[in-house]
């Protein structure tokens, strides 16, 4: 009887400690092989494999959930992966972790809200911002998001409210950019024909940015939409005082200017300085137009021919050809001449951001490749 009643103890004590020590075993087993699996989805990283990286990583979160870090680590790998809705489950994860500290739920709102604005979710995006506002730690970076936000939403006077906020509390200079966004609300007036309103709002960019070239573009082009050219051409006569560059830009309209108040003689006497002061595709054409409508395509021929012995490019030498083949529209091998010539000119005669380099057809103030404003240099690659 003794005998049995030790057995009878004996037997579940030893399942017990057999069932414990196969559990230490395990645990020891999953800590050896997660650094192993961590180290192993780093040295893949660092061999510009993401993928497999990701799956090791994966396979270091399922053994250790806890992990904060590389749960960070995974939301950037599957962000520049492209795949943004497994980015925003992960954050979205630590967000709802009860545990987690209020340090690392600012980091996870943070990368949160960067899921979402990468995605193009921008409501999303403004309320993770917005609420990292009352962090101090993040309160600078949320009101930078913020601006990238609005700018992109075209929601110019919340923009314009975060700029003068960034000025006043990073000690940014904004200038530039305000001026431009009170630009831009101008022109969306001036398509609603609340003239007086653009013109306010031009005036404002001007108080907030005396040289912004632009405000007096618009104002000039707003006095010649009312019909008021002398008032027009005083606008663009501070463009040539403030940076020269950009008359080349608004040759066309300073001309048409000038021909509305009968100063012929005045138009032409401009466009024959800029184009030996600022040469320029746009100069030339307007040029022409104004000597093949007054003077006859002989003249245009001649101009052109004497610009090109000033100013080689190949923009002037295509337009002199296709005014040859006007001449001569049988000519063989100018036809061939000019169509060979058309897509080198239209490489050429695009505008490229000085930032990321992104070429447009046309000019722009706000580049398309990387949001800068400003960036392109009024004149033609070529040029």
């Amino acid at each position: 009887m003794e005998f049995e009643l030790w057995y009878l103890i004996a037997v579940p004590v030893l399942f017990l400690a057999g069932w414990w020590f196969r559990g230490l075993d395990q645990r020891q087993r999953e800590e050896e092989q997660e650094p192993e699996t961590y180290y192993k989805g780093i040295n893949l990283l660092l061999n510009d494999q993401p993928d497999k990286a990701i799956d090791a990583f994966i396979e270091v979160v399922k053994l250790d959930p806890e992990t904060i870090e590389l749960h960070h680590a995974l939301g950037n790998l599957f962000c520049r992966r492209g795949e943004f809705d497994r980015a925003v489950r992960i954050h979205n994860h630590l967000l709802n972790r009860e545990d987690l500290p209020a340090k690392e739920r600012s980091l996870a709102l943070f990368e949160l809200g960067h899921d979402y604005l990468k995605a193009g979710i921008y409501d999303r995006a403004e309320d993770s911002f917005t609420r990292l506002l009352k962090e101090p730690d993040y309160h600078l970076e949320a009101l930078r998001a913020l601006l990238k936000i609005y700018c992109t939403e075209k929601e110019w006077e919340k923009a314009i409210s975060i700029a003068n906020t960034l000025e006043k509390e990073a000690g940014e200079n904004h200038q530039s950019e305000i001026a431009h966004f009170y630009c831009e609300l101008a022109a969306l007036s001036a398509r609603e024909k609340k003239f007086d309103e653009a013109r306010a709002q031009l005036n404002l960019a001007l108080s907030v940015d005396r040289r912004s070239v632009r405000a007096l573009i618009a104002l000039g082009d707003l006095a010649l939409q009312q019909s008021q050219p002398e008032e027009a051409l005083n606008h663009w006569s501070r463009v040539e005082t403030v940076a020269p560059d950009y008359v080349t830009l608004i040759m066309g309209q300073m001309a048409q200017a000038y021909e509305a108040i009968g100063q012929h003689d005045q138009a032409m006497n401009m466009i024959h300085r800029a184009l030996t002061d600022q040469p320029s595709a746009e100069t030339l054409t307007i040029a022409l137009e104004l000597v093949t409508k007054t003077e006859g395509e002989k003249a245009a021929q001649n101009l052109l021919r004497e610009e090109l012995h000033r100013h080689p490019t190949l923009l002037a030498f295509e337009k002199l050809a296709e005014l040859r083949l006007k001449d001569d529209p049988d000519n063989e091998e100018l036809t061939l001449l000019t169509s060979l010539l058309k897509p080198h000119v239209s490489h050429l005669g695009r505008y490229q951001c000085s930032h990321c380099g992104f070429r447009a057809k046309g000019f722009q103030w706000l580049c398309p490749g990387c949001s800068s404003w400003g960036s392109y240099p009024p004149k033609r690659m070529e040029e």
